[in-house]
């Protein structure tokens, strides 16, 4: 019997352990629609041949004294058809599971992950390359198998090591390569959360107070039942939106923001002296510091707005936010960030402290950077598939399990997908994000999980 390989968390993917909850268990979702209704026993073929080009999801986590752990595992990822709430918790301390699941639901094939695993661009490879793999086997004429991505194999240089620690050592061979293979596919997060929580660009405007001195509002509600995650979705042209975001000048992602922002302020019934609104946008780090790891790497960006100090329309809170995240999501700042979290991360007193302290030490953290915080913003942007698999693939979908409210968007043939998700059950922002794109011109479809006692009864045969 071999040793079993294995590789320690750092403290930014711990973050995901201390700071999951009931209502926010740290899963997310990625879905594709095929053109047909999914067969499971092509699609259990799929996956294990997919498994297998991806020892990352081999691993389960254990605890020690000092860290978590991932160690690579003989379990084997079985399809299921979808009989959970969206998000549902994946990680259980008592239990020794897989940290992914795979479902199937009519045309639908939707892959969960637990985010101490990996984020959404690494996910969103294995959901590539399972789709890709399964249509090869339902179609004749797709007729090959995935190609090989740097992803598949995991085995590239620790990206955390080769931008900010230096090189990987040589003479990494002999005894200890399975270990250090494991190792290098499950490399360290960069940096996830719990960075400076009131970032901003650079000084204080003329005029503003510091941001430091205002209160961000922060959008309250009735719980879910059983907390599980009230998830709605918004399919629409992305052609509609790409150009509403292209007349004002600024990205996408900004755009939507400022959408978000004003949705969730017409919902509040007013924000009163809480006038800020905030939010976090992760940013893929792969885009400046060229990586192929499937674990954790990206950084997330702080931008606000304070209603009642310059113009409150849509387009001229875009532009401000534009102005806002640009400086910040330069490979020169997030260098500089990444390299002070890694600092605080390496403090020796950090290194010897108990795994249970550190969990209330990050779970404070986190608590302290929620406050700060009125919804969250992540976009997967542009999905592309091999040309003979595209055809065959409809919208696909994307969304997590949320302590606050959050979209999440992505693209595919031709159709933006927007994803609202919230630990309440109330879904005022998401109706007036809706008006307010109908209004300018864009055609919306709603389809909604329920959540609800009432909703669920709905829905009952």
């Amino acid at each position: 019997m071999t040793r079993r390989a294995w590789v320690r968390l750092d403290n930014a993917s711990n973050i995901f352990l201390a700071a999951r909850t009931d209502a926010d268990p740290k899963v997310f979702r990625l879905g594709a629609e095929v053109d047909h209704e999914v067969d499971p026993a092509l699609l259990q073929a799929a996956l294990d041949a997919t498994y297998e080009r991806y020892p990352l999801y081999h691993a389960v986590l254990r605890r020690g004294v000092f860290w978590y752990y991932l160690q690579d595992s003989d379990l084997r990822p079985v399809v299921a058809a979808e009989d959970q709430p969206t998000c549902a918790p994946i990680y259980r301390a008592d239990r020794r599971e897989l940290l992914f699941r795979v479902t199937h639901h009519r045309r639908r094939i939707s892959l969960e992950v637990f985010h101490a695993l990996s984020d959404g661009t690494g996910a969103l490879w294995f959901l590539s390359d399972l789709v890709t793999a399964y249509l090869a086997l339902r179609h004749p004429a797709v007729g090959r198998p995935p190609e090989a991505t740097g992803s598949a194999l995991g085995l590239t240089p620790d990206s955390f090591r080769h931008y900010f620690h230096g090189r990987r050592r040589p003479g990494e061979s002999g005894e200890s390569a399975a270990r250090a293979d494991f190792s290098r596919a499950a490399t360290p997060a960069v940096l996830t959360v719990g960075d400076a929580p009131r970032a901003t660009a650079g000084p204080p405007e003329p005029g503003r107070a510091h941001p430091a001195a205002r209160t961000v509002f922060r959008a309250r509600g009735t719980r879910t039942p059983d907390s599980r995650t009230r998830a709605v979705e918004l399919t629409m042209p992305a052609r509609g939106l790409l150009e509403l975001a292209r007349a004002e000048g600024v990205s996408p992602t900004m755009f939507l923001t400022a959408l978000f922002f004003e949705a969730v302020r017409r919902s509040s019934g007013g924000l009163g002296t809480a006038r800020t609104l905030a939010a976090s946008v992760p940013v893929n780090l792969r885009q400046h510091f060229p990586s192929t790891s499937a674990r954790n790497f990206f950084a997330t960006v702080r931008v606000e707005h304070t209603y009642g100090e310059v113009p409150d329309d849509v387009g001229s809170v875009a532009r401000q936010l534009e102005r806002r995240f640009r400086p910040q999501a330069t490979p020169e700042a997030l260098e500089r960030k990444l390299r002070r979290f890694i600092r605080l991360e390496r403090a020796p007193v950090l290194r010897i402290m108990p795994r249970p302290v550190k969990d209330v030490l990050l779970r404070l953290v986190n608590w302290g950077n929620n406050r700060g915080l009125t919804v969250a913003v992540s976009n997967l942007g542009l999905v592309r598939l091999p040309e003979d698999v595209d055809a065959h693939v409809g919208r696909m979908q994307f969304h997590v399990s949320a302590v606050r409210p959050q979209i999440c968007v992505i693209s595919h043939a031709g159709l933006l997908t927007v994803t609202f998700s919230s630990p309440f059950t109330e879904t005022g922002h998401v109706r007036e994000f809706a008006r307010m794109l109908t209004g300018r011109g864009v055609a919306v479809t709603v389809a909604a999980a329920r959540v609800t006692e009432e909703e669920l009864a709905e829905g009952e045969p």
